[in-house]
């Protein structure tokens, strides 16, 4: 979808996602249903009068049917945060985009999965085919399963739109003989009839069949809270981070492992991992000339000592993921910052140093202390004209206080 000329991509009419059944979602594919859905993207970068211009689509198409169109153009515009341009030509269900791996994530996900010397692998809970897609277009033949009919119609879809070979059934995850391929991935629904669920016992398909899928060359998508204590011996779990943001956890199963834990990190200017391999541990020190905040996949990881170590320094608290250290380096498992001073802790003192400083602007890092950034932010009241960043935290078991800049 284009943007407009202020940079921001147009507003779709109306602000309401309709479930996508099978019908109308078949209408769609038909000539008909692809003129509307023309027509629908047209009035969706007419941003001057919504309404009249539903209207106009109704005299042609049902509301059912005009309902339909807008639903994929709307999530079109969102998916394209995960798929890129080619949100563009994809189809989606509302639940089947909240769950979709971003393309970037997924991609890294195929590529290791190839480099394994893997030709087939098998999608067991396939959803709108997003993995489909990356597996497929890392050169394997792939096959996926799903429970709802209409999301194996999507991923069907999505695959032949973007010109991609494989094949999606109708099927339960747990009945399928995974043996003929080379590789399984599963991706369970984390969600019950109450809503997500953080019980392994409730996801579909459930943790005991998990476990057995992971005994052979298998990778499983979790969610990045998963506990250490959950991954089974000679598991890797991978947590990974996209531009700094953390999406997930995976585990590898079988020869698919190479380490225990890993973090990786998907940016703009590549990829980087790190290993329990890499971390010879750290000890606590105190404050230093620079202060590193690693990034959120390392933290899960339990990797932060890495970090430490990497960087020549020292964790502030042997109980809080911060690391300082006498020198400056270009890390890409941390932000670095220049340590400026040491402020004091209490708030109204605090208060008092940041005016004299005539900080007005304040962006606030926390961790280990009970402190809502947003609610200090507002007591203290800044007026000033400066801008800089203030670190809480405990050194040693003490609440400190620290400002700092960026070195990079």
């Amino acid at each position: 979808m284009p943007e407009r000329a202020d940079g921001q991509f147009p507003r779709v009419p109306g602000d309401r996602l309709h479930a996508v059944d099978l019908d109308s979602f078949g209408w769609l594919l038909t000539g008909d249903g692809q003129r509307l859905l023309e027509q629908a993207h047209e009035v969706a970068n007419d941003d001057e009068d919504n309404l009249r211009s539903q209207a106009v689509l109704r005299r042609t198409a049902s509301a059912e049917h005009v309902a339909a169109a807008m639903t994929q153009v709307q999530l079109r515009l969102r998916a394209k945060e995960k798929f890129g341009d080619l949100a563009e030509r994809m189809y989606f269900t509302p639940e089947g985009l909240e769950q979709a791996t971003r393309l970037p994530v997924a991609t890294h996900r195929a590529a290791r999965v190839r480099a394994a010397a893997a030709s087939t692998v098998i999608d067991l809970g396939c959803g709108i085919g997003g993995d489909l897609v990356a597996f497929a277009r890392a050169g394997m033949t792939c096959a996926g399963v799903d429970l709802d009919p209409v999301r194996v119609a999507v991923a069907e879809v999505n695959l032949e739109v973007l010109g991609l070979g494989g094949a999606v059934a109708v099927a339960d995850a747990t009945t399928i003989d995974t043996t003929p391929f080379d590789v399984a991935y599963a991706d369970p629904s984390r969600r019950s009839a109450r809503g997500r669920s953080f019980d392994v016992n409730e996801w579909t398909p459930p943790w005991p069949f998990v476990q057995s899928l992971l005994a052979r060359d298998s990778c499983v998508k979790l969610a990045p809270g998963i506990p250490h204590h959950l991954v089974p011996d000679g598991v890797e779990a991978e947590w990974v981070s996209d531009h700094r943001e953390v999406k997930e956890a995976v585990l590898w199963g079988a020869r698919l492992a190479t380490t225990r834990r890993r973090a990786t990190l998907i940016s703009d200017g590549g990829l980087a991992t790190l290993t329990d391999e890499d971390d010879p541990g750290a000890d606590t020190g105190p404050v230093a000339a620079f202060f590193y905040e690693p990034d959120g996949a390392v933290i899960r990881a339990g990797l932060v000592t890495a970090v430490a170590a990497g960087v020549q320094g020292h964790l502030l608290d042997e109980h809080i993921a911060y690391v300082a250290s006498e020198k400056a380096f270009r890390t890409p498992f941390a932000r670095g910052y220049r340590v400026l001073e040491e402020v004091p802790f209490r708030e109204k003192p605090l208060k008092a140093a940041l005016r004299e400083r005539g900080i007005g602007r304040l962006t606030i890092k926390k961790r280990g202390v009970s402190v809502v950034p947003d609610e200090l932010r507002k007591r203290l009241s800044l007026r000033g004209e400066e801008e800089s960043t203030l670190v809480l935290t405990r050194v040693a078991g003490k609440g400190t206080a620290l400002l700092v800049e960026p070195t990079g």
